[in-house]
């Protein structure tokens, strides 16, 4: 990666080749002029950390489980050979597993507020006697659930032959009885609502009785799933939910909102401690809010935030319970000259992940992606330039609503690069190791390169300081996207995920799911 001394010098082999991106697969394709309905739109991707399950999460409150079926390739588990081997093309192959529904609509009576059903975020938990855990939230109530298979059981080798039994399960008599009620004199029950085995009243044993009596044997043939709520995490966020976030410690995880950040006990739901608390005494005097939170992928008492403003805050949780004076702060310095109506609006960060290892974060603005190694607080190592063709129309941008769209990005497991989406259903992938020009434009299609333009030879001039090492790349062709075709606002690819240890991308394109490889 960029940034880091002892990266650079040990890499005289030069950069990586830039990956050559296929179609893996796709869930929910459209065919042309279908119409999407609001409710199926997809709003949260996550993969498990194993990477053999993925979760979607949509507008209508549906979380969607698949599950990875090529695990067996190469004649091993792929669980035996985490080495991470990237040189490898491997093509993932996933198959719905479950769906369930996660959230309702609701109403708050006391705000006379709306809560809609719409999945905002969705976190794995450790995996634990083969069922599966997971978090989800929309914008105010958070929800455990877990994922397992149940045997159905019957009962069979019931004494009764069911051949010579009445309507509700009576045994039928050998006289032609007209009435199927039961006797009450004799032993029947009242209520008919109820089905039981009953002998009819003009029921008589065999001569010599029944020769064996069998017990009813109670069997287990095929499973199915079961989603279960196990816990409610509700009432404590008086602002729409942004994030939430697992420790890894597996025992606690956080959930942000604009304004506050809460720790919770994933045993107990009917407490949570306030850790991060930016609401000023007079609300007239809010100038930023908090827009992503996450925990360190290792560090259990180390998380980060970012804001409205472009800045990022690490905080760590050993210093104080509230957590108001952050360890670093990490913020980019404005260029003289270069402020416009539009500057603080496009520098909101709307996501930040850490890379595996914890060492850097990666973060999304509307206009950029930047990569931040936490030991160096002075500005980004690295710039990417996602949509600079869209620069000069920022007024129409505005003016429709769209300089708000949130965009996800994501890493690679080995660091090496990063992903996030654009408009008319475009994804970019930069390599961020040192001296790497990689700056690829995908379509969520099942041709993904058809939009694919040559990568110059070269990185361009750093328009930073040479302190910070920026480089910034992807803005080679100012004015036009990548094809030179005017872009559609209303096809946005916000939400994409990258496979833990596999170059494998899922990403969601309205309520279509596209997965590819490289």
């Amino acid at each position: 990666m960029n940034g880091g001394d002892d990266v650079v010098a040990a890499a005289p082999a030069g950069p990586p080749v830039p990956l050559e991106w296929k179609f893996s697969q796709v869930f929910g394709e459209r065919t042309a002029g279908e119409e999407v309905q609001e409710v199926d739109i997809i709003s949260a991707i996550e993969f498990d950390k194993s990477g053999d399950h993925l979760a979607t999460g949509d507008r209508g409150g549906r979380v969607v489980l698949f599950e990875r079926t090529d695990t067996k390739d190469h004649g091993e588990s792929r669980r035996d050979s985490e080495r991470m081997d990237y040189s490898i093309s491997r093509h993932p192959e996933f198959r719905y597993k479950t769906e369930f529904q996660s959230h309702e609509p609701e109403f708050d009576y006391l705000k006379s507020l709306e809560i809609e059903e719409k999945i905002n975020k969705i976190r794995w938990c450790q995996i634990a006697n083969g069922a599966l855990f997971l978090l989800s939230t929309n914008d105010k109530t958070i929800k455990f659930w877990k994922v397992q298979e149940k045997k159905v059981k019957k009962v069979a080798e019931m004494n009764v032959d069911p051949s010579k039994t009445m309507g509700n399960g009576s045994i039928a008599s050998s006289s032609n009885s007209s009435n199927p009620r039961p006797n009450l004199e004799n032993g029947g029950y009242p209520d008919s609502d109820r089905s039981y085995n009953y002998l009819s009243p003009d029921f008589s044993f065999p001569p010599g009785g029944i020769p064996s009596l069998r017990l009813p044997v109670v069997s287990s043939h095929e499973t199915s799933l079961v989603a279960r709520c196990r816990r409610v995490y509700a009432h404590a966020h008086d602002y729409h939910i942004n994030s939430i976030s697992n420790n890894s410690d597996g025992e606690t995880f956080i959930s942000a909102d604009d304004l506050r950040i809460n720790l919770w006990n994933l045993e107990i739901s009917s407490q949570s401690f306030n850790i991060v608390d930016v609401k000023p005494a007079n609300m007239e005097d809010l100038t930023e809010v908090i827009t992503s939170a996450e925990f360190h992928p290792t560090h259990c008492n180390t998380l980060a935030y970012s804001s409205s403003k472009g800045s990022i805050r690490l905080i760590d949780l050993r210093q104080s319970a509230l957590c108001d004076s952050h360890a670093k702060l990490f913020e980019e310095q404005e260029a003289p000259g270069s402020r416009s109506f539009f500057t603080e609006i496009i520098a909101s960060i709307s996501d930040i992940k850490f890379g595996k290892d914890g060492r850097y974060i990666l973060s999304r603005d509307y206009m950029t992606l930047k990569l931040w190694d936490i030991n160096m607080d002075s500005g980004p190592v690295a710039t990417y330039q996602v949509h600079e063709y869209l620069r000069p129309k920022l007024c129409d941008l505005y003016e429709n609503d769209s300089i708000f769209d949130k965009f996800e990005c994501c890493l690679s497991g080995d660091g090496l690069r990063v992903a996030t989406g654009s408009y008319s259903n475009l994804f970019r992938v930069f390599g961020c190791a040192p001296g790497s020009t990689e700056a690829t434009t995908l379509e969520a299609s099942k041709n993904p390169m058809r939009r694919q333009v040559p990568t110059p030879s070269r990185p361009s001039r750093s328009l930073g300081n040479s302190i910070t090492r920026v480089v910034r790349r992807g803005a080679e062709n100012p004015g036009v996207d990548a094809n030179g075709n005017s872009f559609d606002f209303t096809t946005k690819l916000l939400h994409l995920a990258w496979h833990p240890s596999e170059n494998s991308i899922a990403c969601a394109a309205a309520n279509s799911l596209y997965m590819y490889y490289a």
